[in-house]
């Protein structure tokens, strides 16, 4: 990729309010161009979400030039130099050049400078240290480009200075490994990965779970988890995942890029825990996931795992009584399991070919309204308390036993039959 650019690769380039915003940092002998992931993807033809600015003015002029050109500015992290500028809707992240002055494995000191070759030198991965002028010329001051073309993962200097810098960057090399890596991960980097290891216990959760996050969201994580494995990494940061293996994934990635699943982490991370209630409250509360998060990993480990022979009325009376997307998760690491056997087991074919219907049938399947209420109750002449709660409940279960046929008046009848027996 030698004498790269990436005009003509990344259209955002063109925006005509970027543009006035990189004019604006390089006048007067300042210098301002774009940095780190945009290069990186947009030489690979890949998806830019963010497009971050790398500047030679320091933050309190970055904020007068970006005011100056009409654009609004939110000091989203001036002591670290950054400040985001909003322009023409879309914002940026414009960091001043920096050089580390001190780090403590979580945290660094940084000062301002104008050294484009320190600025460089302070960031991870070569691959992550690529800048691109306003008319797209890649400027590369590490070896990312090399990196880049034969998709090499490799630390900046030395692996191991940089990861004592800030911890999270073990976590960090396999999560870029998994999207931009190919073939073996980089011996330097495993090396200082697996000495290094217990400095994770430092880093906050939040962090933490983050970094695993984007790591189980790319296309296929499975070879990244197998070196976080090999390397003890894993055991570290997902405890759970330790008497339990990672074998299970290789089988649900193929059958998601086979059947068009989306990637889906929090599935993928079933497939390498224990479906423990205990051990996954202890691992949301731990990593401290989202409410929304551990509630999707509690229902899936109290949901029993469920046969390929189950016929589409049962199906439907377990999705009703327990939690439709726990139901879909076990039915998809079912398939996933059945799949990866058939290729040795007869049997095995037969199981996957029982659980595609049942995932096309819950695809389509509405959960339906019990049609009754304490005010129908009350209306036939029982009063409130736990009496018509137990009924209300009897009823929705023989409701749900048949199948969600009856209706309403055949239901209010049997209601009055169950006052009169009582």
């Amino acid at each position: 990729m030698s004498g790269a650019t990436i005009a003509g690769r990344a259209k955002w380039l063109k925006d005509a309010d970027l543009q006035r915003l990189l004019a604006a940092l390089s006048q007067g002998g300042g210098e301002a161009r774009i940095a780190g992931g945009a290069v990186r993807n947009a030489l690979l033809g890949e998806e830019v979400a963010d497009i971050d600015i790398a500047t030679t003015t320091v933050p309190d002029e970055t904020e007068e030039r970006a005011r100056a050109a009409g654009f609004r500015t939110v000091p989203t992290g001036k002591e670290h130099g950054t400040v985001t500028v909003i322009a023409g809707g879309t914002p940026y992240e414009v960091t001043t050049l920096r050089a580390d002055v001190a780090t403590d494995g979580r945290h660094a000191t940084v000062a301002f400078g104008t050294d484009w070759k320190a600025d460089a030198e302070r960031r991870d991965f070569t691959i992550n240290a690529l800048y691109a002028t306003a008319a797209g010329d890649v400027v590369d001051l590490v070896g990312g480009l090399a990196d880049l073309q034969t998709r090499t993962l490799r630390f900046i200097g030395d692996a191991e200075a940089r990861i004592r810098e800030d911890y999270l960057r073990i976590l960090r090399f396999f999560r870029f490994f998994a999207w931009y890596g190919d073939g073996r991960p980089d011996a330097e980097g495993l090396r200082a990965c697996a000495r290094l290891k217990e400095g994770m216990t430092r880093l906050s959760a939040e962090r933490v779970w983050a970094e695993l996050k984007k790591l189980l969201a790319a296309p296929d994580p499975s070879r990244a988890l197998l070196w976080m494995r090999q390397t003890g990494v894993l055991t570290v940061v997902l405890p759970e995942s330790g008497k339990w293996g990672i074998d299970a994934v290789h089988a649900l990635i193929a059958a998601g890029r086979d059947l068009g699943w989306p990637c889906d982490p929090l599935l993928r991370l079933e497939a390498i825990v224990p479906p423990d209630p205990a051990k996954m409250a202890t691992m949301a509360a731990r990593l401290r996931l989202s409410r929304a998060e551990g509630a999707r990993l509690s229902a899936w480990a109290m949901t029993d795992a469920i046969a390929p022979a189950t016929g589409e009325a049962a199906l439907a009376r377990i999705a009703y009584r327990g939690d439709r997307q726990a139901v879909q998760d076990r039915l998809r690491l079912g398939l996933a399991a059945a799949r990866a056997r058939a290729g040795q087991d007869a049997a095995a074919l037969a199981e996957a070919g029982g659980y595609l219907p049942l995932l096309r049938f819950l695809d389509g399947w509405e959960k339906p309204v019990f049609p009754l209420k304490g005010g129908d109750l009350a209306a036939l002449g029982m009063a409130s308390g736990p009496r018509m709660g137990e009924t209300l409940a009897a009823l929705e279960a023989e409701w749900v036993d048949g199948g969600f046929r009856e209706g309403r008046d055949a239901l209010l009848s049997r209601a009055a039959e169950l006052m009169k027996d009582a």
